[in-house]
């Protein structure tokens, strides 16, 4: 075989090893615990206050994570592989543990093994696509997570026919046949650490004007912070939101697979925007898909109306990743490891907030509706502010 092919063979190898490896962290260390949830209200095991609760405590894990990554010393092979295991040990946990202390102890340390894992495989998936020419594949590994949501939502609600227990159980196990598969992989070559290059390509490693960077570094991060909060609440209370709509109907099982399968396209057509894209531009494009997804569900509480309202939510949901770390690299080239993790941190506060405030809310009214008009309003704003912030740049560059 040629260079070239084992190249091209090495590059999609990484990729593919990289999209189990998200799909098992996120899509099912992380949210696994949204079909699972209308199954443990209708057991009587939680109370939707008290699963908004276990929500943000999984979204506080991640956060924790995700700020601590840049002072952990391990060998990143060593964070990747222990992660995962952890991921299926927490998984099955929830199903043989019975106490809400010690479900929200898991749900914590499961936000924090997905924070890890996403960064530390992220980072040598990133490394190993740039080595091998293949830039274009990161599309292929921020489609895990979108894998991982569709398998937890068709798989969760099956096997939650037996009961919760064995929902939790099973999930976990599925996490321990991907994790067998791929294990290998992390084999070839060290994974750099938490703060190397885990960004897009080396296109947009040239820093802006310091000035003009400074202020749109704090745009960035606080917006960042609204994308996070306006598509938590949905995410988390999906299946519940549809079948307070939809009493009876079995469609509501189906709306939070199709949210993940359509991060899928999402994440490949983000990644190929061409990077001389205004990144401010494509931020504000998918605020306002994801706040017009959510705002269906309030105004076509409908089976169709749950299902494009799914579909624009889910597809800009990794592009904004993506969208968000290309424009950290624009604003501080190589040294944008400390703007990502200012970001990442406000988005993880975005997701504690969404619901915290929502269950109370919607326990005490019976509804979500004021909640995902509120998380609307976020993303909304957030498409705006991106917009005007872009157009005020244009403005000082023609002067």
């Amino acid at each position: 075989m040629s260079e070239i092919g084992r190249d091209r063979r090495g590059a999609w190898r990484a990729a593919l090893a990289c999209m189990v490896t998200l799909a098992v962290a996120m899509g099912l260390g992380r949210f696994a615990f949204t079909p699972m949830l209308p199954i443990m209200l209708n057991e009587g095991k939680l109370q939707l206050e008290a699963g908004g609760v276990l929500a943000s405590l999984n979204y506080l894990g991640y956060f924790l994570g995700a700020v601590s990554c840049a002072a952990i010393g391990i060998k990143a092979k060593r964070m990747v592989r222990g992660g995962l295991v952890a991921t299926a040990v927490l998984l099955v946990g929830m199903g043989v543990l019975h106490s809400f202390t010690s479900w929200g102890i898991l749900r914590a340390a499961a936000g924090v093994m997905s924070a890890w894992v996403f960064v530390f495989a992220s980072g040598w998936g990133l490394r190993r696509l740039a080595e091998t020419n293949s830039p274009a594949l990161a599309g292929v590994i921020y489609t895990g997570p979108g894998i991982g949501i569709a398998m937890t939502g068709l798989l969760g609600g099956a096997l939650g026919r037996w009961g919760s227990e064995a929902g939790w159980i099973g999930l976990g196990l599925l996490a321990v046949v991907l994790v067998a598969s791929i294990w290998r992989v992390f084999d070839d070559g060290e994974l750099p650490s938490a703060g190397g290059s885990a960004g897009p390509s080396a296109a947009q490693a040239s820093p802006a004007a310091p000035a003009a960077a400074r202020s749109d570094a704090v745009w960035l991060v606080a917006l960042y912070g609204l994308a996070g909060f306006g598509y938590i609440i949905t995410a988390t209370f999906l299946p519940v939101i549809a079948r307070q709509a939809l009493p009876g109907s079995p469609w509501p099982d189906f709306f939070w697979p199709l949210f993940g399968l359509a991060i899928i396209p999402g994440a490949l057509i983000g990644a190929r925007a061409p990077v001389h894209w205004d990144n401010r531009l494509l931020l504000a494009a998918a605020y306002a898909l994801q706040a017009l997804g959510v705002v269906l569900s309030v105004a076509w509480p409908t089976i169709v109306g749950f299902a494009l309202g799914s579909l624009l939510l889910g597809m800009p949901f990794t592009a904004i990743t993506l969208f968000a770390m290309r424009d950290a690299r624009r604003l501080r080239g190589n040294a944008a490891a400390g703007l990502i993790g200012y970001a990442t941190a406000s988005y993880g506060v975005g997701q504690i907030i969404g619901p915290l405030f929502a269950a109370p809310l919607a326990q005490r009214t019976g509804s979500f509706e004021l909640p995902l008009l509120v998380a609307a309003a976020a993303l909304a704003l957030g498409s705006v502010l991106f917009a005007l912030v872009w157009s005020k740049s244009r403005r000082k560059v023609a002067l």
